[in-house]
Parts: C-alpha cells; sequence; structure tokens
C-alpha cells in the first residue's frame, strides 16, 4: 500500500550529471528524514546525502561540491541532483525514508526503502 519508487538512474559518461526522484505512494499521514544510499559490488552500503524533514543536510565526503540532495514535502518526494559525476559512483542507489500511516484511528512511522535503482558511470 505504502512504497518508495525511485527513477532516474542510468548510464553516464565521466563528467556527467543525473537526477534521482523518489516519490512515496500511497496512503501516507507524514514524511520524516529521507535519505539517499548507495552500494558498491564487494562494498558497505553507505549514506550518500540525508536530508530532514525541516531541510538540513548532510552529505558523505566525497559527494560534497557535486551532489545536492533536496526534497518537495507537497510531492512526498527527495530529489538527488548529481553532478560531475566519476565511476567511483557507480552503485544501486537507494532512497530511505520514515513513512507515517494510519490504520484504525492511529498513526505509526516506520522505515521505508526503495527499490534500487543502478547508477553506471564510464570512464
Amino acid at each position: 500500500q505504502v512504497q518508495l519508487v525511485e527513477s532516474g538512474g542510468g548510464l553516464v559518461q565521466a563528467g556527467g550529471s543525473l537526477r534521482l526522484s523518489c516519490a512515496a505512494s500511497g496512503r501516507i499521514f507524514g514524511v520524516n528524514d529521507m535519505g539517499w544510499y548507495r552500494q558498491a559490488p564487494g562494498k558497505q552500503r553507505e549514506l550518500v546525502a540525508g536530508i530532514t524533514n525541516g531541510g538540513s543536510t548532510n552529505y558523505i565526503e566525497s559527494a560534497k561540491g557535486r551532489f545536492t540532495i533536496s526534497r518537495d514535502n507537497a510531492k512526498n518526494t527527495v530529489y538527488l541532483q548529481m553532478n560531475s559525476l566519476k565511476p567511483e559512483d557507480t552503485a544501486v542507489y537507494y532512497c530511505n525514508a520514515q513513512l507515517g500511516t494510519t490504520a484504525w484511528g492511529t498513526t505509526k512511522f516506520r522505515d521505508y526503502w526503495g527499490q534500487g535503482t543502478q547508477v553506471t558511470v564510464a570512464s
């Protein structure tokens, strides 16, 4: 019923740009902090960028100056603008958010993950 749907991944050349989108769908009461993670083959999943409900952002060191995370609360959507892409950015990118749902008169917030979108940067 409630899910995060990602889009925007693909294959680009080094130095190119991509814009990832992640939209929460379903009967959603609220959205708290949101973020983007990535996982490259043979490596651990890492937080790339995060944004609080109030708009505060943080980035992994390697993304600073190149990536920008933003959100549109009216659309329950989070974006990741990626510029100056490098081959080392190649990974599956996952959206994460705590979503609030309501049932039987109560609201419960739980963690949700997007399905993952492949980003491949060719050298």
